[in-house]
């Protein structure tokens, strides 16, 4: 009985069209007389490119081929394989599928790294074979992403853990390369580039007694990331510490300090504080990016007649706009974003901050230092020596910086600050407690704007939902007139949108924020509620007569534009 031939590469290039009988006898000929293997031969002539030739390949070794450099890796995954054992055998793990770790692998017939990535795994694993450069470069993407690989790694070698290193790779020669020495101060810098690279805006690392929990706030929202053993908190705390310039062996009473990382060209201010708990002693990072983007008044989220207004009061010479919200709400971001659109070189705009967080080009940034006596006030007094146009005053916090904003405006400058309430029309009652004069409130506040900032629906895993007549009932009764003016603008199509969860936004169903906003814009009306020292509630429903759209309006907008969800809106916007 005859056998049939072995394909050889070139066989198979050459039955999907991919090779011209000609270069089949050429590749056949020059193995024969050099003995170069065909795939050898055909990547230095290059007949085809490296995807097609390592198709080829996994046919001829009935083995599935993968693409993995495009691909978006659960950490979960990763943290199966360490990094180093990942670059030195060219291979990355990237899906489970019923029991069994997929492997894409450039050389998936090596049986003693398969047993190995088994055993450290503590499953079974499928091999896939892979282009080396596109492991390359999912090895070098998808790792940085990952938190629990190195601070595993590095707990490992502290001795910490009881896995069994040691009986894992006593058949790999490169153990020692796999396990070396990770001091904490390289879980430290671990934690940090996590940080940066996962857009978080808060670390917290907070002793619970049989753990450490380490939380980042992305978008807005803490999220448990790592646990970390207790045997290790007060070393990690001590490595901040030095960091910062705090005292290490202070433990009984709060710390603050800052450092400064530099990470892929860009240098993150990072600010610390410790706050001693029953457990230990939590620290908290916050990361400030130096080089703060400036987004447009539209990229903010600001649309309809609160854009129009903002962009109407940001042509006045003078008088004041103030910004509120709470902590954390994107306030500094829309000043500087309302800057940067004023900023031209025929005005002279200073700043005072604490800290500064956004640079903006074209103005003069002061940065607020109590300790050495420059506070709001003292650097306002000293900043309208400086002939400025346009004054912006990063929070107005006493009578004493209220005062002197309303009297900066008065005469001639145009001042912006932030205050911390919770809508539009509290912030002029607040300024009345100050014991502003009403009066001078009337002929200096332009306009005020209040805002939230909601997560966004991933836009990798959006789907449109039928929309609950409950809902649509709701959505009526807050947007009035509203409502089917956005209908008539949908063509009556209404729709919500949700994300379903998927590896670009870590299964959350959210990813990245916008603003919703409310812009109070000062008139004769609420002008005399506020001289007779009339309620929120009262300035409020006259602002809403005179057309003023409220944060939930503008969110539930948003909703039903698919931006982002209606228990989204709710959680930040409804009191």
């Amino acid at each position: 009985m005859k056998t049939e031939n072995r394909k050889n590469v070139e066989d198979i290039l050459a039955e999907k069209g991919l090779l011209t009988p000609e270069q089949v006898s050429a590749v056949k000929f020059e193995r024969v007389n050099t003995g170069k293997t065909g795939e050898a031969i055909i990547q230095e002539r290059g007949y085809v490119g490296p995807d097609e030739l390592a198709k080829a390949r996994a046919e001829i070794l009935n083995i599935p081929f993968v693409e993995v450099g495009s691909r978006s890796i659960p950490t979960q995954i990763l943290d199966l394989v360490p990094q180093p054992v990942a670059q030195k055998y060219r291979l990355i793990p990237f899906a489970k599928d019923g029991g069994k770790l997929q492997v894409a692998m450039v050389d998936p017939l090596d049986l003693q790294v398969i047993e190995f990535i088994e055993k450290r795994a503590g499953t079974s694993v499928e091999p896939y074979l892979a282009v080396p450069e596109d492991i390359d470069k999912a090895i070098g993407e998808q790792y940085a992403k990952s938190l629990g690989t190195d601070v595993t790694a590095a707990l490992e070698e502290a001795g910490v853990t009881k896995t069994k290193i040691d009986e894992q790779l006593k058949n790999i020669e490169t153990a020692n390369e796999t396990l070396r020495d990770a001091p904490v101060s390289r879980i430290v810098s671990t934690l940090l580039e996590y940080a940066v690279k996962a857009r978080a805006s808060d670390i917290h690392i907070e002793p619970m007694g049989d753990r450490t929990r380490v939380r980042y706030r992305i978008d807005g929202v803490l999220q448990e990331r790592l646990s970390i053993p207790t045997k290790v908190h007060n070393s990690i705390v001590s490595r901040i510490k030095i960091l910062s310039d705090l005292k290490i062996d202070e433990h009984r009473l709060p710390q603050d300090g800052r450092f400064k990382i530099i990470l892929t060209d860009n240098e993150v201010d990072l600010r610390v504080s410790t706050l001693p708990t029953v457990f230990g002693e939590k620290v908290v990072i916050r990361l400030l990016k130096e080089k703060g983007r400036v987004m447009t008044l539209q990229q903010l989220g600001l649309t309809g007649i609160s854009f129009k207004r903002v962009e109407n009061n940001l042509s006045k010479p003078y008088g004041v706009m103030l910004v509120t919200g709470p902590t954390g709400s994107g306030k500094t971001v829309t000043l500087a974003s309302c800057l940067t659109q004023i900023s031209t070189n025929k005005v002279n705009i200073i700043t005072l901050e604490d800290p500064v967080e956004i640079q903006i080009p074209g103005t003069n940034q002061v940065q607020i230092n109590p300790q050495a006596g420059l506070t709001f006030a003292s650097g306002l007094r000293s900043i309208l020596r400086q002939d400025p146009n346009i004054i912006m005053v990063g929070e107005i916090r006493d009578r004493e910086t209220a005062e002197l904003s309303i009297q900066a405006a008065l005469t001639g400058h145009l001042v912006f600050s932030t205050l911390h309430t919770n809508n539009a029309a509290s912030a002029l009652p607040r300024l009345l407690d100050m014991e502003v004069e009403a009066y001078l409130l009337i002929s200096t506040i332009n306009a005020v704007i209040a805002q939230r900032l909601v997560r966004l629906v991933c836009k990798s895993c959006k789907v449109s939902v039928e929309m609950p007549k409950e809902v649509s009932e709701k959505m009526k009764q807050v947007l009035g007139p509203l409502y089917d003016q956005k209908v008539k603008a949908l063509g009556g199509k209404l729709s919500l949108a949700k994300g379903k969860g998927c590896e670009q936004c870590e299964h959350t169903g959210y990813s990245g924020r916008t603003g919703i906003f409310e812009v109070l814009e000062m008139s004769e009306k609420l002008g005399q509620l506020t001289l007779n020292h009339r309620p929120s509630s009262e300035l409020d429903a006259q602002a809403i007569e005179e057309g003023m759209v409220t944060l939930l309006q503008d969110g539930f907008m948003k909703v039903l534009d698919g931006q982002t969800t209606l228990e989204e809106v709710l959680r930040v916007a409804e009191e």
